[in-house]
């Protein structure tokens, strides 16, 4: 079973930025998708950005490319999401996610997200 713990979310301006960060543990010598996942009020889940961690091969939603950037430190365990330039309508619960085999954000891949962690609240005021 894979854990994942995140943190690092906060309350910022817009044009602010902040990193979140998802530890993992439990089956950390295979490779597998980490995925950036957030959900605001009313709204349905989106898929923010992912990294399969054999290889680095990164995935963004349009909304956030050139602003976000997924990362991975393997001898952490930890995947981390780098928000910049950041906009009110970034304003959501954050949660990491983990899946086996493949990798993607989009919504027919969510479905095979079988880990998530607890969620950490990103506010973005204007």
């Amino acid at each position: 079973e894979v854990q994942l713990v995140e943190s690092g979310g906060g309350s910022v301006q817009a044009g602010g930025s902040l990193r979140l960060s998802c530890a993992a543990s439990g089956y950390t010598y295979v490779s597998k998708c980490m995925g950036w996942f957030r959900q605001a009020p009313g709204k349905e889940r989106e898929g923010v950005a992912a990294i399969w961690t054999g290889g680095g091969t990164t995935y963004y939603a349009d909304s956030v490319k050139g602003r976000f950037t997924i990362s991975q430190d393997n001898a952490k365990n930890t995947v981390y999401l780098q928000m910049n330039s950041l906009k009110p309508e970034d304003t959501a619960m954050y949660y990491c996610a983990a899946r086996f085999y493949h990798c993607g954000i989009d919504r027919g891949s969510q479905t095979f997200f079988g880990y998530w962690g607890q969620g950490t609240q990103v506010t973005v005021s204007s």
